[in-house]
């Protein structure tokens, strides 16, 4: 019989606690399930943070990542990378003319923005500088990407550079232009759908507003699509569900099929704005994932993944309304779009982390963010009878009414 390892234990004693982890622990995954060291399983609605966007195992990203594991695990950005080459190129055919830098996190995506943006402003010499965000916005935690974030609780006291950096309310168009006309800044950076901020999606009448005034005024436009990229919100990235086109582009999460990868895509105006020695990175872009970027390409695009995905994510929003409807006292409207939707909940933050215990020890797992907000990032293979259990789990928890917190397991 195998040893009892005690890894909630060995957990707090050698990890930094930059995490309230859920009290599981992972022994394997497959499909749109994770398995736990006790043998128990969940329906994986949360998928990593929205990184596995084809669910667990998916049999064309392993192939892919067998098949690169045989060629080379990793080589010099100073050689040319046939996978690299070929994501990048796919990326762009994809979305807009331009060219693509390849990273490891979305962090380090804005981290490699701000500083494309930095020189492409240096360069036109106008004395433009820094950014135009949303409240509640989120771009990242590393240092740089810590300024544009705009949430107290992740911004601390840290240290932050000397970036100059405007907030504006979500769909307030006319404190953008106030901040236009006051300020001088290079870059309006907005998320389609704030995630972390708590599933909020921005209207295509903003969007498309937002990039007139960007034209009109001289300021790049660029849009963080680090959660809601890889077919999440029913379009390969958010942004063309609006038909505006992006100066440029934040990618990660659900692009290198659960391997790390993220990237900016920059377009025409800043394709030529780094030159050699500028920015680089030891690992990005990995050979690896970059052979599984093109394989969850292909899933999404060539195998038709993206359009049952559509469908699949067109079933839970109905049936989430329907939920919502029942229990106008416990939820409000649903928001969000595709495979990211919240379900804000009208009871205390307390009582939503009891049944989020709750639900897990049925066997869902999902993320609550902004202390009341249910957010779901399901795999795009999610089924209806996958969809059916966890709404019926989540109404029969909500008919036995607000769950007095326990302590944590």
């Amino acid at each position: 019989m195998a040893e009892r390892v005690d890894w909630k234990t060995l957990d707090h004693t050698y990890l930094l606690p930059t995490y309230n982890r859920l009290p599981i622990a992972i022994a394997r995954a497959k499909g749109n399930y994770l398995y736990d060291t006790e043998g128990n399983a969940y329906l994986d609605l949360f998928t990593g943070l929205a990184v596995n966007v084809l669910g667990h195992g998916h049999p064309t990203v392993l192939a892919a990542l067998r098949e690169q594991a045989d060629a080379f695990l990793h080589i010099s950005n100073l050689f040319l990378n046939p996978p690299a080459i070929r994501l990048a190129q796919r990326l762009v055919a994809c979305t807009f003319p331009g060219k693509v830098f390849f990273t490891n996190s979305g962090a380090e995506a804005t981290e490699a923005a701000i500083k494309l943006v930095h020189k492409w402003a240096r360069r036109r010499g106008d004395g433009r500088e820094g950014f135009v965000v949303l409240k509640n916005s989120f771009h990242g935690r590393t240092l740089g990407a810590l300024r544009l974030t705009r949430q107290r609780a992740v911004q601390q006291d840290f240290p932050t550079p000397p970036v100059p950096v405007y907030e504006v309310e979500p769909e307030n168009l006319a404190q953008v232009e106030a901040v236009l006309r006051a300020h001088r800044p290079a870059a309006v950076l907005v998320e389609p759908v704030l995630g972390s901020g708590g599933v909020i999606p921005l209207s295509d009448g903003y969007l498309q507003a937002l990039e007139g005034l960007c034209r009109a005024h001289g300021v790049l436009f660029g849009v963080d699509e680090i959660q809601t990229g890889m077919g999440r919100t029913g379009t390969l990235f958010a942004y063309q569900q609006a038909g505006v086109t992006p100066d440029f582009l934040l990618f990660a999460k659900g692009v290198g099929g659960g391997l790390p990868l993220g990237g900016v895509i920059a377009g025409e105006k800043l394709a030529d704005a780094f030159a050699p020695g500028d920015h680089g990175s030891t690992f990005a872009p990995s050979p690896l994932s970059a052979a599984c970027g093109n394989a969850v390409l292909q899933v999404l695009l060539d195998d038709g993944l993206l359009e049952e995905g559509r469908r699949a994510a067109a079933y839970l929003r109905e049936r989430l309304e329907a939920l919502c409807r029942a229990h106008p006292d416990a939820f409000e409207p649903v928001r969000g779009k595709g495979m990211m939707l919240g379900l804000p909940m009208k009871w205390p933050a307390e009582a939503v982390r009891a049944l989020q215990q709750a639900l897990l020890r049925q066997g869902f797992l999902f993320d609550v963010t902004q202390r009341t907000v249910i957010r779901l990032l399901p795999p795009l293979t999610l089924a209806p009878d996958e969809v059916d259990a966890f709404v019926a789990a989540l109404d029969a928890c909500v008919r036995q009414g607000m769950p007095v917190p326990g302590p944590t397991e």
